[in-house]
């Protein structure tokens, strides 16, 4: 568990940016941690590395630009983003130091629990494996899909920034960005399936899988609330809102607006 730890202090180091703004420690923070933990397996695990485990690591540090990168540039550069979420994120300026370093720990704990199984792989010696291969082409496939999501929305809300986006991808599901996220966090999941070394690794890898598939629910849960707000009074929108499924394409779940314990 040593390379456990110490890709956790790598995690606590990269999201402590959110004791500027809290809402950067799940933020920015998460997508700057991933890809820190990606470049410090390739050096701490040099000398365990195989080509699969490589790329496994590489394909850390993709998300992990990618999803902080965008994060930062919406968050600094993004006026009307800033402007729409003053009215819906509270600033953290009152919380209190406490508070704040609990949000700190336990984000840079889900980080170290969502990478454990590629940690594991290289802490236990496992090599490159079918089960890896299988798993980083899920994750692959799903970086791909947020990233398309992200690029096409951004496009849509250039042409008609007023109105509720439902081309491209979203017209196969209402969040295929977090879908995208479920998708490459079951890939690095599964591709540990082969490695793990007693029940506390399988402890620590479900904690991470099933505390990210629990905040992409309640991240849907907020955006569903606050499109309904924005949108709900538009017969074109509550006609996509019936007939397209919230989070996983052909799954009939329209809506989770109701499921009040989706808190993340």
């Amino acid at each position: 568990m040593l390379l456990f730890l110490a890709m956790f202090v790598v995690a606590l180091v990269f999201s402590s940016i959110g004791f500027k703004k809290y809402v950067w420690f799940i933020s920015i923070g998460y997508g700057f941690s991933v890809a820190a933990i990606g470049v410090a397996l390739l050096i701490t695990g040099r000398e365990q590395l195989t080509a699969g485990t490589a790329c496994a690591c590489v394909l850390f540090i993709l998300y992990g630009l990618r999803l902080g990168g965008y994060l930062a540039f919406r968050e600094l550069r993004s006026s009307s983003y800033n402007s729409k979420m003053k009215t819906e994120i509270k600033s953290g300026d009152d919380m209190s130091v406490v508070a704040k370093c609990a949000i700190w720990m336990s984000a840079a704990l889900l980080y170290a629990c969502e990478t454990s199984p590629v940690i594991f792989r290289l802490a236990n010696g496992s090599g490159t494996d079918a089960l890896l291969i299988i798993g980083m082409i899920i994750s692959a496939v799903g970086l791909i899909v947020e990233t398309t999501a992200d690029l096409q929305k951004n496009a849509a809300k250039k042409v008609n920034p007023k109105r509720f986006v439902d081309t491209g991808l979203f017209r196969i599901v209402r969040c295929p960005n977090y879908f995208g996220e479920m998708l490459f966090w079951t890939g690095v999941f599964v591709g540990g399936i082969t490695i793990y070394a007693g029940p506390l690794q399988w402890i620590v890898a479900l904690l991470g899988y099933v505390g990210i598939i629990y905040v992409m629910f309640g991240g849907a849960r907020r955006l569903e609330i606050r499109q309904n707000k924005s949108y709900g009074n538009d017969p074109e929108y509550r006609r996509y809102v019936k007939t397209t499924p919230i989070m996983i394409p052909l799954v009939p779940l329209y809506s989770v607006e109701k499921y009040t314990w989706l808190v993340a």
